[in-house]
C-alpha cells in the first residue's frame, strides 16, 4: 500500500512544482513575451516579433548557422521568412519557464509553424531561449532552435 501512497504523492506534487515554476511573475512576463510574439509573426509584423530580442551585437541565434547581433537575427528573418505566406502561422507548445537568477531565465519549448507548400511547407521543431531581464522588460538574448532534417522518400 506505501507504494502507491508515493505514487499518488508524486502524481499530485510534481505537476503543480511545475505549474508554479511557470507562474511566478517574472514566468508570466516571459510568456507575455512569447505570446506577443506569436500574435505579431501572425499579424505578419516582422519589426514587431523581433522586439522580443535584445536590440544588442551581443545577442545569439542559433539555427542553421550561427548568428550574432540583432541587426544579422532580423535580417536572417527578412531573408527566410519576407512574405507573409513564408512565415505561415506560428504556435508554440510544451513551454517550461526556468528562472535562473533575478536577470536571466531558459524558455525551452516546441514551436510549430503552419505553412502552405508554396510558403515553404508546415516545420517544427524544438528551442531552448535565454532571456534576460532588461530596462525594457524580458528580452531573448540566445536563440538555439533545431529543426529536424525533414524525411526524403526512399
Amino acid at each position: 500500500m506505501r507504494p502507491l501512497r508515493f505514487l499518488a504523492a508524486i502524481v499530485l506534487v510534481v505537476p503543480s512544482l511545475l505549474f508554479a515554476q511557470n507562474a511566478t511573475p517574472d514566468a508570466r512576463a516571459i510568456r507575455a513575451v512569447l505570446d506577443k510574439q506569436v500574435a505579431d509573426w501572425n499579424g505578419g509584423d516582422m519589426e514587431a516579433f523581433a522586439a522580443g530580442y535584445k536590440n544588442s551585437p551581443d545577442i545569439l541565434f542559433i539555427g542553421s548557422k550561427i548568428s550574432r547581433g540583432y541587426a544579422q537575427m532580423l535580417e536572417t528573418y527578412r531573408k527566410n521568412y519576407g512574405t507573409k505566406e513564408k512565415m505561415g502561422m506560428l504556435s508554440f507548445s510544451e513551454l517550461e519557464v526556468q528562472p535562473l537568477d533575478e536577470r536571466f531565465a531558459t524558455v525551452t519549448g516546441h514551436f510549430h509553424l503552419e505553412r502552405t507548400a508554396a510558403g515553404g511547407g508546415n516545420s517544427d521543431g524544438h528551442f531552448l531561449l535565454v532571456f534576460e531581464k532588461t530596462p525594457d522588460g524580458w528580452k531573448v538574448v540566445r536563440d538555439d532552435t533545431t529543426v529536424p532534417p525533414k524525411k526524403t522518400c526512399e
